[in-house]
């Protein structure tokens, strides 16, 4: 483990880790993580490296297709990552360990142009299916008008979940309350965790374009600003409820996009919090970087530049806005894994 991650770590901040590829995993344990997050990219450049080559001839022996090669892979692929956590989830009870399994993005496909209670029946059914079994999976489930109805369900069932794609306030009190309704109606919350990933550096990409007026001072700083007030009202919320694991608020797009950012921007300025998933060039940028991180979650900007963010930013466009882009930044990458299984199959075929 680096001093700088020992040093994050030691404010009280718990390290994810957002990549589930198996060497990445076991380095970061090394260093201190104690949980990751799935997505359809990283399956992806594991086929297409060959990695499960022998696997997917076997499945295609076996009469699978695309669809079913490709979800067959990523269950492996995560349970393989839940393995390696699960020391760290039975040590700390179910409070740290987690690996997290995304649900199928093309739900929320514009182009699949699907019913509302189609897509919460698909959360609903999916979730149920890829959670069974399973002691240290979060299912993740984007904040759509679909997938916040969907979670009071699957909290109702007992799934665990991490409730993503959150820009705003409105979206996580709407999460949130929906996944606690349905906690409420299980005959004990002894083993209720759940986890709500808001999202940072798109938020400062969304000002940059849509916020030019903002001064020097202001500009990029309202992805942190938003994070924090968010975390503030999680903390404050689940505090009065006196359960046995924490409910927390994950730091999710976390990654640096201005390249005159140093790399652990957002890592300096929410450290302390409850969970950093970050992506594994920020996590070797933070152990390579020497420093010593300190707590300042808690720390917020002046009253002026607060009062400038608030008056310049729309925040029911940039949440429309944002998910717009997100949704397809889900659904893109996972057609693209289907097009990458099926590209497989073909090259297996015919060599």
């Amino acid at each position: 483990m680096t001093n700088a991650l020992q040093s994050l770590i030691d404010t009280g901040t718990k390290l994810y880790l957002d990549s589930v590829e198996p060497e990445l995993v076991r380095k970061n344990i090394e260093w201190g993580a104690v949980g990751a997050t799935s997505n359809p990219i990283i399956i992806a450049d594991l086929i297409k490296r060959g990695a499960y080559d022998d696997k997917i001839q076997q499945l295609i022996a076996s009469g699978k297709n695309d669809h079913d090669i490709c979800w067959t892979i990523n269950d492996e692929i995560v349970q393989a990552a839940q393995d390696a956590f699960l020391p760290i989830w039975k040590s700390t009870k179910g409070n740290a360990g987690w690996v997290s399994f995304e649900i199928d993005p093309i739900i929320e496909d514009v182009e699949a142009d699907m019913p509302h209670a189609d897509r919460v029946n698909a959360y609903v059914e999916l979730g149920r299916k890829w959670s069974s079994g399973h002691q240290n999976r979060m299912i993740k489930v984007p904040a759509t008008s679909a997938g916040i109805e969907a979670v009071e369900h699957l909290a109702a069932g007992g799934v665990t979940l991490n409730v993503t794609l959150i820009f705003s306030e409105r979206q996580y009190l709407a999460a949130r309350d929906s996944v606690w309704a349905g906690a409420k109606k299980r005959s004990t919350l002894d083993h209720f965790k759940s986890v709500y990933s808001i999202f940072i550096s798109r938020i400062d990409q969304y000002t940059a374009k849509h916020c030019s007026q903002l001064s020097a001072a202001a500009q990029g700083e309202y992805g942190i600003l938003n994070a924090k007030r968010l975390f503030a009202i999680n903390r404050e919320f689940w505090a009065g409820q006196k359960l046995s694991l924490d409910q927390e608020i994950i730091f999710a797009s976390t990654g640096t996009k201005n390249a005159s950012d140093p790399a652990w921007k957002y890592v300096a300025a929410l450290a302390g919090s409850d969970i950093q998933t970050n992506p594994p060039a920020t996590n070797d940028a933070v152990a390579a970087s020497g420093l010593t991180f300190v707590s300042r979650v808690f720390e917020l900007p002046s009253k002026a530049i607060q009062d400038e963010l608030d008056a310049a930013v729309d925040v029911n466009h940039m949440e429309q806005t944002l998910m717009s882009e997100g949704l397809d930044k889900f659904a893109t990458p996972q057609k693209q894994l289907l097009a990458t299984v099926k590209e497989a199959r073909q090259q297996l075929q015919t060599s």
